[in-house]
């Protein structure tokens, strides 16, 4: 997750990863837009986005990417400073937007793209586009079966205490008593089996989520077509989030307007109408077309 906010001061910090309200002008410079000028470019051409983003030059005092880097690092608390600096990299190549690519020569693009979007949380400062429709359903996306598998994988094998974890840890716990482990004594085999088969059983995801697996109701045809397509918010039900409860246009031949659990989970419990449909992406020849023209437009 990424999020940009503006404090009351103009000045705009971003937190992703393990690091939490960063400069944006730190990790741009740290993207190779080095410049005062060529971090303004990227931004925009429009001059009161120039003159709202101009007291973010002043806020670090980092001049080039490898100084913006070592800032970076410093908010990790790492004492080492090579591994600090190593992990800081790590950190904008792999989980800095991600999508766009996960390795060095990625960074300038991504340093475009944050520019944008900085550009777009000015504007709508400014009042010059309107702000972003949380509850539009083109600015929502539900997770399948197979994204909620991939996520509890993923923690399950490269979590905090996840198996790559435990295997590094039983290595170096072995090999410091001056002798060669043997495999099976490193690898615990059971980890990913005894987490996903746990998860599925009592419903207890990633996150702190509940309820995400449940047993399946079959008192009734329709009753069964209703449960396997209920969709659940993500919002805690605690709090009252009176928007995300209610009705919004975009449900419209999408969500059942009428059909949602009474208590706590009202409106934040959806069931998708009979007849929808859930996309799952592009094939991979119709997406590089789509990309293509993107691009296109933008370099046009």
């Amino acid at each position: 997750r990424h999020m940009i906010e503006r404090r009351t001061d103009g000045i705009l910090r971003i937190s992703f990863a393990n690091i939490n309200k960063l400069p944006v002008i730190v990790l741009l410079r740290a993207l190779g837009l080095e410049s005062d000028k060529d971090i303004i470019e990227a931004i925009s051409s429009d001059p009161d986005v120039h003159q709202e983003f101009y007291s973010n030059l002043f806020e670090t005092e980092s001049s080039t990417t490898k100084q913006a880097v070592e800032e970076i690092g410093a908010h990790l608390k790492i004492p080492q400073k090579e591994y600090r600096i190593e992990r800081a990299e790590k950190i904008i190549d792999r989980y800095l937007l991600p999508h766009l690519g996960q390795d060095k020569k990625d960074r300038k693009e991504k340093g475009l793209f944050l520019a944008k979007a900085i550009e777009k949380v000015i504007l709508s400062y400014l009042k010059k586009i309107p702000e972003y429709d949380l509850d539009h359903y083109s600015n929502k996306r539900v997770r399948l079966v197979g994204d909620l598998l991939e996520i509890l994988f993923r923690s399950t094998l490269l979590g905090k205490w996840g198996l790559i974890t435990r295997i590094n840890y039983n290595y170096q716990k072995l090999t410091k008593r001056g002798r060669f482990p043997p495999l099976p004594s490193i690898v615990e085999s059971n980890v990913l089996t005894n987490q996903i088969v746990s998860s599925i059983a009592i419903g207890s995801w990633v996150g702190g989520r509940t309820g995400v697996s449940q047993r399946l109701e079959r008192d009734s045809f329709v009753k069964t077509m209703s449960h396997i397509r209920n969709v659940l918010s993500p919002l805690t039900s605690t709090q009252e989030h009176f928007e995300a409860r209610e009705l919004h246009p975009t449900h419209w031949g999408r969500i059942d307007p009428s059909q949602t659990p009474e208590g706590a989970t009202i409106g934040l419990r959806k069931y998708l109408a009979i007849m929808a449909q859930i996309t799952t992406g592009l094939a991979e020849n119709d997406e590089k077309m789509v990309s293509d023209l993107v691009k296109k437009n933008i370099g046009a």
